[in-house]
């Protein structure tokens, strides 16, 4: 039987256990990427280790989240992460140079490389055949001190492509495609492998957008064959010495298969306000827009803005429409100036922001009351782009720029505009603003700012846990909902105590006042619960407020491995009409918690209600000692 992609990657890095599906491995990672805003917390826990230097082929601290300085505190986290990266080993680069996906790619990408980052996205890089998964912040610090990172052997579901695209039918269309097929649960326990005679046509931009949004189907990750079209991606970037062929063999055998006619799909949208509420532009209509943003790590590679400002030239942009630009990269910036580009793009009056994460991340251009904003981003969560009431769709870069012409949302099939770009054999290469890590660390002196406090440990776990049901969510609660992220609290992400105070606040205001009055207690969710970001803040948080279990209908996988790193025990009801019998405040009770464990079953006390109800423990040997300890570093530290 032949071997498909994942599992010839996944043999030469397992260390421990077997691949079968569902079972526990233990894998080797090549290569390490964080970002500032989940950057502080790793490297915190990083120091916790007491490690000298990473353990790790190469490990990136990008700054690229927390660009505004409107006062001291992201300038010293990122003065923090910039010393412990050169005391380390760790390359740091600059505000400034870009988003860490897209810089990733260019620079530092290895076909067959495993990588892991503390951002939910860093599956980007599986568009040139990386096994790149995002991570909870303590799994990537310890993957640096040169741990291996445990997840459960997912399915290899083959996405086989077929056909070609039509004229401005993109890559997010496809993945738009694919979310609009399975849903944000689609992905849960997978790997998406993309293949068939449909893959040639696609560019590596096209590829590492759609590997980037396959984080929204809840997938572990997703990747491309590294074939002739990376050859030359890597040839343009000055790298062909990373280069390494990586296909399927002819027989790869694979778990699922989907089929996907390039050649008949149509400009899609996200509707607000998830990934997955997908319909074809053309079937929404023209509804008039307020705001166009155009970049994030799904779309601002340099072909999407060359597309972008080909679109745009000796045109302007609506006089009711705000479009904002923000380039992925000092690279793509640089190249778009120095060939004409940027200028038209300019000359449209659209507004260029930082090459940066920026509106994405909910960091400035938030619209404004019940504005509609369209966006090349990869999530359209509520709340998330800073204003509660806004209506926000996820499109490509072609509709983005003809809608922000049209000033209206504007199927850009309707538009003829010739969009063949022909890519650079040479793209502009200078990593001047890439730090290399000092020889000597010994030397380098860390500095830290007022604004980084220490992260909370848990306990270790007792006899019996009791509390009150602190809140009650429903389907679909985003680590946004769970931990905001926006321009007021994403400086504070090295000070937990602080954002506590903002816990679930998009949802439930009085959620942390209420953890404090009762002394902590326990979360109840629907299905899916802790979808999105991979920040462990929605871990830290409510750990800092004594949370001590949260029962679910079913978990998102970062975030359940980030409770599970933090002490936090995930339940799941064995029934799932159980949850409509539960009330806020209601108290819980369960007398044997160890044990409960161990039987991987729990029954629930409902002391408020006089009822009780059971719940599943779907935890790994290792997971369960981890929990006991309190934490993995509690775990970590009583194991050396």
């Amino acid at each position: 039987m032949g071997e498909n992609i994942v599992y010839k990657i996944l043999k030469n890095h397992i260390i421990e256990g077997k691949l079968e599906v569902g079972k526990p491995i233990g894998i080797k990672i090549d290569q390490i990427l964080t970002q500032d805003s989940t950057g502080t917390m790793v490297y915190l826990q990083l120091e916790a280790m007491r490690i000298d230097k990473v353990k790790t082929k190469r490990s990136v601290a990008f700054i690229d989240h927390n660009m505004l300085q409107q006062g001291f505190e992201n300038a010293d986290d990122h003065k923090f992460i910039q010393t412990v990266a050169e005391k380390h080993g760790i390359y740091f680069s600059k505000p400034g140079n870009g988003v860490c996906h897209q810089v990733f790619l260019e620079r530092f990408t290895v076909p067959g490389d495993t990588l892991i980052g503390s951002d939910s996205h860093t599956p980007t890089a599986g568009g040139v055949g990386m096994l790149a998964m995002g991570a909870g912040g303590l799994d990537v610090a310890l993957a640096m001190a040169g741990g291996a990172y445990y997840i459960n052997t997912p399915k290899v579901c083959k996405i086989n492509l077929i056909g070609k695209l039509k004229p401005m039918v993109t890559g997010k269309d496809v993945i738009l495609e694919v979310l609009r097929k399975l849903t944000v649960k689609g992905g849960v326990a997978r790997i998406f492998e993309y293949g068939g005679e449909g893959v040639k046509n696609l560019s590596v931009p096209q590829r590492a957008t759609i590997t980037n949004m396959g984080a929204e189907l809840g997938a572990t990750t997703s990747i491309f064959p590294s074939d002739e079209r990376t050859l030359e991606f890597f040839k343009a970037q000055g790298r062909e010495k990373d280069f390494k062929e990586l296909k399927a063999d002819k027989d790869a055998i694979y778990d699922e298969e989907i089929t996907i006619n390039l050649s008949e799909l149509k400009p899609l949208a996200a509707r607000p306000h998830s990934p997955d509420n997908v319909s074809e532009v053309a079937e929404i209509g023209n509804i008039k827009i307020d705001q166009v943003a155009i970049g994030s790590c799904t779309n601002s590679s340099y072909e999407d803005l060359m597309k972008v400002a080909k679109i745009l030239k000796g045109k302007k942009v609506h006089k009711d429409v705000s479009l904002v630009i923000a380039p992925g990269s000092r690279q793509v910036m640089e190249m778009i100036a120095r060939n004409g580009a940027l200028a038209d793009i300019i000359s449209s009056g659209a507004r260029i922001l930082e090459n940066g994460c920026g509106p994405c991340i909910g960091m400035g251009q938030a619209p404004g009351t019940n504005g509609v904003s369209l966006r090349t981003f990869n999530r359209n969560f509520y709340g998330r782009s800073g204003t509660l009431s806004a209506n926000v769709y996820l499109v490509s870069p072609e509709t983005a720029a003809v809608s922000a012409i049209a000033g209206v949302l504007t199927d850009p099939s309707e538009t003829i505009v010739d969009l063949n770009i022909e890519m650079p054999k040479e793209f502009i290469i200078d990593d001047s603003m890439i730090v290399k890590p000092a020889q000597d660390g010994s030397k380098v002196e860390i500095v830290r700012g007022p604004n980084i406090k220490p992260f909370p440990i848990n306990k270790e776990l007792g006899d019996k846990i009791e509390g009150r049901v602190l809140i009650k969510v429903e389907d679909n609660i985003t680590t946004d909902h769970i931990m905001p992220s926006n321009s007021k609290l994403l400086p504070f992400r090295s000070n937990i105590p602080y954002l506590s105070e903002f816990c679930f606040n998009t949802i439930d205001t009085e959620f942390p006042k209420r953890a404090k009055e009762y002394n902590g207690g326990f979360i109840v969710a629907g299905n899916n619960y802790g979808q999105g970001s991979s920040r462990e803040h929605a871990a830290l948080a409510p750990l800092y407020l004594g949370v001590k279990a949260v029962i679910a209908k079913s978990f998102a996988r970062i975030h359940k491995a980030n409770l599970i790193n933090n002490g936090i025990i995930p339940m799941e009801f064995e029934n799932e009409e159980d949850y409509n019998n539960i009330s806020l405040i209601d108290n819980l009770e369960i007398t044997d918690i160890k044990g409960a464990l161990v039987s991987k079953t729990a029954m629930i006390k409902n002391v408020t209600k006089n009822s009780e109800f059971v719940v599943k423990l779907d935890l790994t040997e290792k997971e369960i000692e981890v929990i006991k300890a309190g934490g993995r570093l509690n775990y970590v530290k009583q194991n050396n």
